[in-house]
């Protein structure tokens, strides 16, 4: 969709004149795959399929090639903004078979148990194979084996695994060290910690095979029959008919206006779009307080806490195009696929997806929101995604907030203390304003202050006119194309 025309507002001390090229994602190696693939001719959808695709071999504790997400690309030619539904599609289509049980566990988040299902039948359709391909297909340039190349050599390596992420890990080992994920997660018996190397034996495999056959391994070659095997003898009902009738699809692309600036993105569940345009058209010129109390309103009632896990690549080439994808495994179903080294999506098993249209073939729903902002001018300002389940929502919004409004720089905006809203409960990093805390407290709203800023609270990665950050919650990092 192209934007609208609206006045350009002034400009804020955080955003620069011109844009840079750059890559923000949440690990130094992913960020460091993404702005090589610039460096070498490759364009914005280039970088952030090659950064993804790392990520399923560095950050499988969030994502990898067995779940599902969503690209939004900018078009600097023409203005328009496109986003791509890959997320994870309902089982059954074949009608051959019958879920079993699911294993239910017992996951620690801010000392607060949380009940999550996992095994054969949390597995739902795969979209990530896919997704990468069409993205890639429409806005790449490089050949697609040339694009996969960094992944596959760091899978036949491994990956040194961030401290921030070692902590994560701590909080989801319940569904990833179950079964044969103990053998990657937990070498000799101990929790992986920051500093180790991650290492998926069989990953490289599954990757080469990506490059030399396509996406369709995964959906009607032998990666989908090895698929369906190890789904079904785990208790799930993914059969041969759902993955060869899986498709990415185009989703519809809304926009809200923030001081001036239009914010692009897909509906998600907490409403991302809906909540910005809930905010005071004078949101620049009211106090701090007022300000923290009309978020916390707005965020009210579509507030959810659970976790997820889920990982963002944000990426801006030298021509202004940029390519924004999310993805998530949920927290992992530990069905893996034999000598393969890829963990399934537990989708089915997170309670909050769970919507009354779950009939077989459907495309189930998720929080995750890849976005870009743009000027008067119809110039890219921000391109932006988080991860952190309906925390997505609350992370972006105060980046946002920082970018457009308070004048940050990006890793200012990225890693100043957020507060999140559950129900009539404020969660609030220390840090977050005593003043605008007590505000809330007036209204109504109790307040729980955490002892530490935590990955609880998002993992936001942006480039744009303020720069390129990752989420320090998360071990994020951004890198600029020097010279772009």
């Amino acid at each position: 969709m192209k934007p609208p025309s609206a006045a350009h507002p002034p400009p804020s001390t955080g955003l620069k004149a011109t844009l840079s090229a750059g890559v923000a994602a949440a690990h130094p190696v992913t960020a460091e795959v993404g702005l090589s693939v610039l460096k070498d001719g490759g364009t914005a959808a280039d970088a952030a399929v090659a950064a993804v695709l790392t990520c399923c071999v560095a950050e499988t504790i969030y994502t990898g090639l067995g779940g599902g997400g969503f690209a939004t690309y900018f078009d600097a030619s023409t203005g328009e903004v496109t986003c791509l539904d890959f997320f994870v599609s309902v089982p059954g289509t074949d009608g051959d078979a019958t879920a079993g049980p699911m294993v239910k566990v017992d996951v620690f988040f801010g000392g607060v148990p949380q009940v999550y299902e996992i095994g054969g039948a949390s597995v739902a359709v795969p979209g990530v194979p896919a997704g990468l391909g069409e993205v890639h297909r429409r806005w790449g340039r490089l050949p697609w084996a040339d694009v996969l190349a960094p992944a596959i050599a760091l899978a036949r390596t491994g990956v040194i695994l961030p401290a921030p992420q070692a902590h994560t890990l701590v909080s989801c080992a319940p569904a990833l060290a179950y079964g044969e994920g103990a053998s990657c997660y937990t070498p000799n018996g101990k929790l992986l910690e920051g500093g180790d190397l991650l290492f998926h034996p069989g990953l490289a495999t599954a990757l080469t095979g990506l490059a030399d056959e396509g996406p369709s391994i995964f959906y009607t070659g032998s990666i989908a029959e090895t698929m369906v095997s190890a789904v079904r003898a785990a208790g799930g009902a993914l059969g041969p008919r759902d993955l060869a009738g899986y498709r990415v699809r185009e989703t519809t692309v809304d926009h809200a206006t923030l001081n001036g600036y239009r914010v692009h993105a897909r509906h998600d569940m907490s409403r991302t779009v809906h909540t910005i345009a809930a905010l005071p058209a004078d949101v620049s010129d009211i106090s701090p307080e007022d300000r923290a109390l009309a978020l916390a309103v707005a965020l009210r009632d579509q507030g959810r806490q659970k976790i997820g896990d889920t990982t963002n690549v944000s990426v801006v080439d030298a021509d202004g195009n940029a390519c924004v994808i999310t993805t998530t495994l949920g927290l992992g179903s530990a069905v893996w696929l034999p000598g393969l080294g890829v963990n399934l999506n537990s989708m089915l098993g997170e309670g909050e997806l769970i919507t009354s249209d779950m009939t077989p073939g459907a495309r189930m729903s998720s929080n995750m929101c890849p976005l870009v902002v743009i000027d008067g001018e119809e110039r890219l300002v921000v391109a932006a995604g988080s991860a952190g389940a309906s925390r997505i929502r609350t992370a972006l919004i105060d980046t946002l907030l920082g970018l457009l409004v308070d004048g940050l720089d990006m890793a200012a905006a990225i890693a100043r203390p957020r507060f999140h809203v559950v129900d009539d409960t404020v969660h609030a990093e220390p840090g977050v304003s005593s003043s605008q805390l007590d505000a809330l407290a007036s209204a109504g709203f109790t307040i729980n202050r955490w002892s530490e800023a935590n990955h609880y609270f998002g993992g936001v990665t942006g480039v744009g006119m303020a720069g390129a950050a990752g989420d320090p919650r998360r071990g994020g990092t951004g890198l600029l194309l020097v010279g772009s």
